[in-house]
């Protein structure tokens, strides 16, 4: 393997860095002993830009480039977001209707309980008696249980790597 730019990222299907690499797992950095490595980084990452820096964190993350390509956000370098999972609330659900279930004919029981909507006005017998039982929970309440999804892609899991050294990258 040629030798690497300082501060390249590479994925490898090991579980170890090697030599002159380490774990992409955000992680500080003493300045004093990878000056270099700061000078590209700076405190991007974290870090209190006195003594210490951060290395990318790629745990538990998907990496994105920078910048904004046509008709996207802008995302700068460093950028964190997105969540592992969500809790939809009721205004980010789309607009829809829920049926009420009915029957069209008579009431054929005095106990709703379990039960549906009859027509109205159409009972068999007399009306039921509220006091006999109540009508399926599920007819009328809320549907549900507030509980988080994933909310992640597909994926592998790869060990990301930083070099530590390597040719100090040029601008031009």
């Amino acid at each position: 393997m040629s030798t690497p730019y300082l501060g390249s990222i590479l994925s490898v299907a090991f579980n170890f860095a090697p030599k002159n690499y380490v774990s992409c797992n955000g992680q500080l950095m003493a300045i004093n002993s990878n000056q270099a490595l700061f000078s590209l980084l700076g405190t991007t990452y974290g870090g209190d830009g006195v003594q210490t820096f951060g290395l990318p964190n790629l745990q538990g993350r998907a990496a994105m480039s920078s910048g904004q390509g046509p008709g996207l956000s802008n995302y700068i370098l460093g950028q964190v977001g997105g969540e592992e999972s969500v809790t939809l609330l009721q205004t980010q659900m789309p607009q829809h209707n829920h049926q009420c279930k009915a029957n069209s004919g008579g009431a054929t029981t005095k106990n709703p309980s379990g039960g549906v909507l009859c027509g109205i006005g159409m009972y068999n017998t007399s009306p039921p008696d509220p006091a006999s039982g109540s009508m399926s929970a599920a007819e009328i309440s809320n549907a549900g249980s507030s509980q988080a999804h994933e909310n992640r892609s597909p994926f592998l899991v790869i060990n990301w790597i930083i070099a530590l050294q390597g040719i100090f990258p040029s601008r031009s």
